[in-house]
């Protein structure tokens, strides 16, 4: 039966996840320098009408239409046939065409972030045809395998409520693996990539972390308790990671930054996504506290160490926010909370779920290796995957789209 309530607060929370890749959009481009501001943006808003269509057209139909062998749906609902205004089977209180405009908004805001890893440098034509792809390769078989009704990584008993796998594992190894074949941006090596506009990176993380409450809150697929609880402790994770990294700051530096305040929010977000209706509010204190010291460590040490060019850290904070999310919730997760989860965490005695969630940790990472080299091979047979060393340096906004964000400032770009 239809709950009015239910589907009232899903469709407000799909219009929350929607606002995130403009949001992201935001956050992105107020890292990145003047000259690439309006190709890093839109990197994100081309997202937004590409993912829509594909995910309307056939993508729903790949992530939750049915099943063939635990990876990947089936046809049967391609431009959403047979997803009407009756609930469906993912749902019982809200129509089944609220549950698909729900999760397509996922299906937006997961390629946008992985193109923070690749700004600068990455043909716009090669990055388009690589994120048609990737939502075939990557993203549609992980959100089945996770979420869809027999999806491997839900059968094996491994849980993630809003994306920790699904999303910021996914997209954040994609960014790590692409980078790394684009090769470094022509002056990383000097360290001189400054944000250009830190209100833009305040706007768009404040956005984002409005947005996340219908990411978050929204995956209870009903106007219930459990979202309550994963507002809670969304909310709660978000405000540790920020304090954290300001406390990160004020040691190593002397002082707090604004963007490494607005850095730490966003991890939070990230590390509590996967175990918002499944761990404990005091959880998420832990969680957010640890998440912000664990990522600085992985982009301040660990980058520097290898040597790879993730420009805006995509892997950093999302890959490796998202890991220490899943790992996170095979700790303190309680069937209690949400019975999905079939086990307790490793902290109350029980070791089954905390393998599951490793398990499902490594599965993510070589789906996401495997599909992104595939992915940028065949990108590569069409397109070249990067601009030319002219384009780089004249800058992309110009180059690519022939727009420029502000007027020049000589010596500035």
């Amino acid at each position: 039966m239809i709950d009015s309530g239910s589907t009232a607060f899903i469709i407000l929370c799909a219009a929350l996840v929607f606002l995130m890749t403009p949001a992201l959009a935001f956050f992105y481009g107020g890292l990145v320098r003047r000259k690439n501001v309006v190709n890093t943006m839109m990197s994100s808003i081309f997202i937004m009408g590409l993912a829509s269509v594909l995910w309307v057209a056939i993508g729903y139909s790949l992530a939750f239409g049915g099943n063939t062998h635990g990876v990947i749906g089936t046809l049967q609902n391609v431009f959403l046939n047979g997803v009407g205004w009756e609930p469906g089977p993912y749902a019982d209180g809200i129509p089944a065409q609220v549950f698909a405009l729900f999760q397509m908004m996922f299906a937006l805001i997961t390629p946008a972030l992985i193109t923070g890893s690749v700004v600068g440098r990455m043909n716009f034509k090669a990055l388009f045809l690589f994120i048609l792809l990737w939502s075939f390769v990557v993203y549609y078989p992980m959100a089945h395998m996770v979420w869809g009704a027999g999806g491997f990584l839900a059968e094996i008993g491994s849980v993630d409520f809003a994306g920790g796998n699904v999303v910021h594992i996914s997209s954040g190894v994609s960014g790590l693996v692409l980078s790394l074949i684009l090769g470094k941006r022509h002056g990383s090596e000097q360290g001189n990539f400054l944000p250009h506009n830190i209100p833009f990176v305040i706007l768009g993380a404040s956005l984002l972390w409005f947005g996340w409450f219908g990411f978050n809150a929204g995956s209870a697929l009903a106007a219930d308790g459990l979202a309550a609880h994963a507002f809670l402790t969304t909310n709660t994770s978000a405000a540790m990671g920020m304090l954290s990294w300001m406390l990160i700051d004020l040691v190593h530096d002397g002082r707090p930054t604004v963007v490494g305040a607005c850095t730490g929010m966003v991890l939070g977000l990230v590390a509590i996504t996967p175990g918002a209706g499944f761990v404990p509010l005091w959880a998420s204190f832990i969680i957010g506290a640890l998440v912000s010291p664990i990522c600085y460590f992985a982009v301040s040490v660990i980058k520097a160490k290898i040597g790879y060019d993730d420009a805006l850290d995509a892997f950093g904070c999302h890959g490796v926010g998202g890991i220490w999310g899943g790992i996170a919730t095979g700790l303190f997760g309680q069937s209690s909370i949400n019975s999905v989860a079939r086990w307790d965490g490793l902290l109350f005695g029980d070791y089954h779920l905390f393998v599951a969630q490793v398990l499902s940790i490594v599965i993510t990472i070589a789906v996401a290796v495997i599909g992104t080299i595939v992915c940028a091979y065949l990108v590569k047979l069409i397109v070249p995957l990067r601009v030319t060393s002219m384009e780089e340096r004249i800058g992309m906004d110009e180059t690519a789209h022939g727009e420029r964000a502000y007027p020049a400032f000589t010596g500035l770009d």
